[in-house]
């Protein structure tokens, strides 16, 4: 029933590397965190690609399956614009918090947010009682987000500075990928709902589909590592090394009782499997120092002591001075909440100072 269709394969590829970051994500994340919210989208997108049609081409009957099975198709129209919905309600918020510019904060303001779940609401009702309606408008929708999208990470990239203006341009290339794949299928999706009534995808239209979440997780996940999110950087550290002394465990233990099940019996694979246990426990103490080797060349510059917390505790702050002065200077409003940061984050006044003399310093003329 499985065939070896690429489009089939990479839809699979795109939606397990989605999901397994997002879960990641959510792990090593606090609640109500730009990561957070990362991990919802990502979800959200893994399932839009679940409950696409590119996913039936994992089965050798692709396309076909639509006539063996019936009942796929009213499920999928289902399933599929409820995840597109999903992203419509989920992306633009995502971005005010990730990015903070003049052109994403509205979508930071909780009226907003309500009114563009409710629209998001709409069109999916539409899709299902209005299919020909519904359906052009989700289209369309998704191809104006991901436009939109794209213009944000782009103008975050040029007005910012600093440690904002890193986050921004790795934001800026890997969302972009997926932006411009996605904008182009929807944009080429609403035009066909809007003149043809239905859209006729060939192989080239998958295959763009896909890439664009194949090529952009990686690329995310990078930006990640690399934009360091305060706090989530030595989490992330430590799941790694967690991971890496877990799987030696269950690698060697499974190798080891599996082998001498096969070759000798179940009983003595049992055996096997307790005496590699304890040789494991015998050995912990190299083992652990080689997880932490692998975790620290994953991450080198991630320490977990306090001059290290002090260092990131400075680039949060010269960020979010940074944020502040995109529209050309800091209001009264946002001094007063960057006194409160300071001081929750315990940073002199004098560091403080420094940072934005700095700052200001950088400004082109």
């Amino acid at each position: 029933m499985f065939a070896t269709d690429l489009r089939g394969i990479l839809t699979l590829l795109s939606i397990l590397l989605c999901w397994i970051l997002a879960v990641w994500l959510f792990r090593v994340s606090e609640k109500g965190s730009t990561a957070r919210m990362l991990s919802v989208l990502l979800s959200a997108e893994g399932f839009t690609l679940a409950s696409s049609s590119a996913f039936l081409f994992l089965f050798s009957a692709g396309m076909a399956m639509y006539e063996l099975y019936p009942w796929i198709d009213p499920l999928q129209h289902k399933l599929h614009y409820l995840g597109d919905a999903a992203m419509i309600a989920l992306y633009p918020p995502f971005l005010a918090a990730a990015l903070n510019t003049r052109l994403a904060r509205p979508f930071g303001r909780k009226p907003v947010r309500i009114g563009l779940a409710v629209y998001a609401a709409t069109i999916y009702i539409l899709s299902q009682v209005v299919p020909q309606l519904g359906i052009t408008l989700v289209y369309m929708s998704m191809s104006l987000l991901f436009i939109y999208a794209l213009v944000v990470a782009i103008h975050a990239w040029i007005v910012s500075s600093g440690q904002a203006r890193t986050r921004a341009r790795i934001f800026g290339i890997a969302f972009g990928v997926r932006d411009i794949c996605w904008g182009y299928i929807y944009f080429q999706s609403f035009r066909a709902m809007l003149f043809d009534g239905e859209v006729d995808a060939d192989m080239a239209f998958y295959i763009v589909y896909i890439l664009g979440t194949l090529i952009a997780v990686p690329i995310i996940a990078y930006g990640i590592l690399r934009a360091h999110l305060f706090d989530i950087d030595l989490r992330i550290k430590w799941t790694i090394k967690q991971s890496t002394l877990a799987g030696i465990f269950v690698a060697v233990m499974f190798l080891i009782s599996e082998g001498a099940s096969t070759f000798l019996s179940a009983e003595l694979g049992n055996v096997a499997g307790l005496l590699a246990a304890a040789v494991l426990m015998f050995f912990l103490a190299p083992l652990q120092r080689f997880a932490e080797q692998v975790s620290s060349a994953a991450m080198p510059k991630t320490r977990n002591t306090p001059e290290y917390e002090a260092f990131r505790k400075m680039q949060v702050y010269e960020s979010a001075i940074s944020e502040a002065m995109i529209d050309g200077g800091i209001s009264p409003k946002e001094r007063a909440l960057l006194a409160h940061l300071r001081e929750s984050l315990g940073i002199s006044e004098t560091d403080a100072e420094a940072i934005e003399r700095d700052l200001e310093n950088s400004q082109p003329a």
